[in-house]
């Protein structure tokens, strides 16, 4: 039980280290802000959001897709916003016949436009499929953000905006991190509302 008890408070530990840092952060904080911005200009000139990432980051990437289209604190109307990793059909057709690396970045071809948002997420920032993705938004003036762990690896050069974990922790809070982040973001859009 002792175990248990020290594994709990170990990664509530870690996670409000992260936190902190975050917080004497001044220009993580401004990254995040301006990102923020851009989903909220990108929302209010008819445009939408783009979000993919692989295993537990395609989940995130689902969860920040319904915030937006569905609510966060309070009725509004709903924000524009496609998970590309849900349609099982599409990522197996583009899977089989393009591979997988290209799983994300044939769909922003397909469905992204000039004023869009991609959001990729990838712990290490170098997740193949998420950096093709990235290449693609350059050069159809679709503004990026990353969300990646603490060296944002090849993310780093291809992201309008880079938001990563300040810390070398586990993948763990890196993850429960990006959700700090998202709900950030959910959360300035929610401002923008009223």
């Amino acid at each position: 039980m002792e175990v248990i008890n020290s594994y709990i408070k170990e990664h509530f530990q870690e996670s409000i280290l992260v936190k902190e840092q975050i917080l004497k952060d001044e220009n993580l904080i401004t990254l995040i802000k301006n990102a923020s911005l851009e989903v909220i200009k990108a929302y209010k000139n008819g445009n939408k959001t783009l979000l993919a990432g692989n295993g537990g980051s395609a989940a995130d990437a689902q969860h920040i897709a319904g915030e937006f289209v569905s609510r966060f604190y309070f009725d509004r109307p709903g924000i524009a916003s496609i998970a590309l990793t849900t349609d099982t059909s599409i990522l197996t057709a583009i899977g089989n016949d393009y591979g997988y690396e290209n799983l994300f970045a044939r769909q922003v071809q397909a469905q992204g436009v000039k004023g869009d948002v991609f959001i990729g997420i990838s712990t290490s920032g170098n997740s193949k499929n998420i950096l093709k993705a990235l290449e693609l938004c350059k050069q159809k003036e679709i503004i990026s953000i990353g969300l990646s762990g603490v060296s944002g690896g090849a993310m780093n050069e291809l992201c309008d905006y880079c938001i990563k974990v300040p810390f070398n922790l586990h993948a763990k809070n890196s993850r429960s991190t990006y959700f700090n982040r998202t709900y950030y973001l959910c959360y300035c859009r929610r401002r923008a509302f009223r």
